[in-house]
């Protein structure tokens, strides 16, 4: 195989495949990129096994065939070489040249036949989603995904999509056990059968997900194949393997709380920054305590010191304390953008407070006590 690409065509296209390519595996292929050059374009892929990604450029195209290279390696080189073209070519000890300027490079490869499989996807049977919807509840989920792995089921975001009165709405929902995220949002279309029962997208394949709509660009279309889901938008495809498990029934970690605090939410996210100065692994809560129209928000850490901050907001119920994690708090509010208002539901200091935006029910989050 030989073609001509530019630097920073290629430079995209290898660092956008950099979170897929698994760093520490058996196979050593699979630390690869495979290349394939046909019809004047270039396809590139990487893949783990469980998440894979596809994309084309255009190239000129000297001749065709195929190859696996190093993937960081030869992201490390494109990167390096002067602006331009680079000319790149296989040889048939499965060697490759890669030319940019007067720098010239001989990197090892593996046989493009070795690479595993990467299914062609019918594009006919994907529907249509709006980049900013999934962004914005990938942004209100995404921090709440269980990271421990031998709890697959939870490792993970659950979507489905259901039908609300007249109208069908999609859902996202993450959790890890101490804390869970719930976003909401209307869409038009019919309802995809899979997406109606409900799928898990795995941690790794979300990450990639919110790559694709970090991007600019209007649509991303989603489909499912055997256990996959398929995500395509513009020259990338991706395919990942769903989760085979059963995610718990959300709807039981909402409480009926009825202590309704209404609060500025810039001034409650600065104070619970303030706050969390003072946190550390060993004690990393800080107390909540209401009155009439006050919030008084501190921590103590007797390695550290103490610290307290009055805040003014609107409550009208009984005298109360509890104490959470703050960074779990804090990542709710940083997730929920431009807000103004934020809307604290409370019970006692042994129940989850549920936080959710004064102006719209689109998104809530449950967050679990500490012990006072």
């Amino acid at each position: 195989m030989k073609f001509t690409i530019t630097k920073s065509v290629f430079t995209k296209a290898l660092q956008l495949i950099q979170g897929i390519v698994e760093k520490k595996s058996t196979m050593p292929i699979l630390g690869n990129v495979h290349l394939e050059v046909r019809d004047n374009q270039l396809f590139v892929t990487a893949t783990d096994l469980e998440v894979g990604m596809r994309s084309s450029y255009p190239v000129e195209m000297a001749g065709e065939g195929t190859i696996t290279v190093p993937a960081k390696k030869l992201h490390e080189i494109i990167k390096e070489l002067p602006e331009g073209d680079v000319m790149f070519s296989s040889k048939d000890n499965d060697w490759i040249e890669v030319l940019g300027g007067e720098a010239r490079f001989n990197v090892v490869g593996l046989s493009g036949a070795e690479y595993p499989y990467f299914p062609k996807v019918n594009e006919e049977s994907l529907i249509t989603f709006k980049c900013n919807l999934l962004k914005d509840m990938l942004e209100k989920t995404y921090y709440a995904v269980c990271d421990d792995e031998t709890k697959y089921n939870l490792h993970g975001v659950f979507i489905k999509t259901d039908k609300v009165g007249k109208k069908n709405v999609l859902r996202m929902v993450a959790t890890d056990g101490h804390r869970m995220a719930l976003s909401e949002k209307g869409i038009s279309g019919g309802l995809n059968p899979e997406l109606a029962k409900g799928v898990i997208f795995p941690k790794k394949g979300i990450s990639e997900l919110k790559k694709m709509v970090d991007e600019e660009s209007s649509e991303v279309m989603i489909g499912f194949m055997d256990n996959s889901v398929v995500i395509k938008k513009d020259n990338s495809v991706v395919v990942m393997r769903l989760v085979d498990g059963v995610f718990p029934d959300y709807s039981k970690f909402v409480p009926t709380n009825k202590k309704i605090v209404l609060a500025d939410k810039n001034s409650f996210l600065h104070a619970l920054k303030r706050m969390a100065l003072l946190a550390s692994d060993k004690f990393k809560g800080v107390k909540i305590a209401m009155t009439k129209d006050h919030m008084v928000i501190s921590s103590n850490n007797p390695e550290l010191g103490d610290a307290t901050e009055l805040l003014v907001v609107h409550y009208e119920g009984e005298a109360f304390a509890a104490r959470y994690n703050a960074t779990y708090i804090l990542d709710v509010l940083l997730s929920m953008g431009g807000e103004a208002d934020v809307e604290l539901q409370f019970k006692d200091e042994l129940a989850p407070v549920v936080v959710k935006s004064a102006s719209t029910e689109d998104f809530m989050a449950v967050v679990m006590p500490m012990r006072l």
